[in-house]
């Protein structure tokens, strides 16, 4: 298991990642985070995010159905993309990182893959 210094390091070392914030998704609020947070802080970020990660907990269209479970959520801009990936667990208190890539520089296969092998190695838990 590495420690979080290192997972945010590993994070932010993936080809086009621009910032990383932990968040804790029951309360909303930023734990841990690097890079650079442009438009708005990490805590915003963490606020806001937790919103869209609810909603889409929430959506029936999108509700777990044989233990298949939510994990990660990919929304798409003209500058770039954003991954929330969701760590282990049900979502009370549940924490889930959320990584800003530009799309000039980023490959979300790529990212997908060595952003589940960082938090697979800062969980302990299986890729």
């Amino acid at each position: 298991m590495n420690s979080l210094d290192d997972c945010l390091k590993r994070i932010m070392d993936i080809p086009g990642a621009r910032s990383v914030t932990l968040v804790d998704g029951a309360s909303g609020l930023a734990i841990a985070a690097a890079g650079v947070h442009d438009s708005i802080d990490e805590h915003e970020d963490a606020a806001g995010t937790t919103d869209v990660v609810r909603a889409a907990l929430a959506c029936t269209a999108l509700a777990t159905s044989d233990g298949d479970d939510l994990t990660e959520l990919i929304v798409c801009r003209t500058g770039g993309f954003h991954l929330l990936h969701l760590i282990n667990g049900d979502f009370d208190g549940r924490l889930f990182m959320h990584v800003v890539f530009d799309g000039d520089t980023g490959n979300l296969g790529l990212a997908r893959y060595q952003l589940g092998s960082a938090l697979a190695e800062l969980t302990g838990g299986p890729r």
